[in-house]
């Protein structure tokens, strides 16, 4: 499959006046990759590419590194999966524990898109001390 690159020129579009408008202390890396601090966690906002006719907006926060990656952790990392409404946690390949979701973009409104980037940002703020608590590690926000 191939996304047009209209559409995702659309998608950056939509993010970037959302970001403008409401959380004007962001970073625009370019190619539709944003960063934003809220809370503890700093977020990624990333438009991808995603079908023919639509593409993505994924919503990801670095949570934990040096963790102590053990069963305990993974047990409770997936029945959280299970519980939570949207989203999931999952390991970068240096096994940092990350929180994301992730929308269609290209009919995606302001609401939506603000929901998710508020979403993913109250999780990761919850769930990184406990996660601390459970396995060590540090906050990605004090590194």
């Amino acid at each position: 499959m191939h996304t047009p690159q209209h559409f995702i020129d659309i998608t950056k579009q939509k993010v970037e006046q959302v970001l403008n408008a409401h959380y004007p202390d962001h970073i625009n890396f370019g190619e539709g990759s944003y960063s934003i601090d809220a809370g503890s966690s700093r977020l990624m906002i990333i438009v991808r590419p995603f079908t023919d006719s639509d593409t993505c907006i994924e919503c990801m926060a670095t949570l934990v590194s040096g963790a102590q990656i053990n069963e305990e952790l993974l047990r409770f990392l997936m029945r959280k999966n299970a519980e939570l409404h949207f989203g999931a946690f999952s390991l970068l390949f240096d096994d940092t524990i990350c929180f994301a979701h992730s929308i269609a973009g290209i009919n995606a409104d302001e609401n939506e898109i603000i929901t998710s980037i508020q979403s993913v940002a109250v999780i990761a703020d919850h769930y990184d001390d406990e996660i601390i608590s459970i396995a060590g590690g540090k906050r990605c926000s004090d590194e």
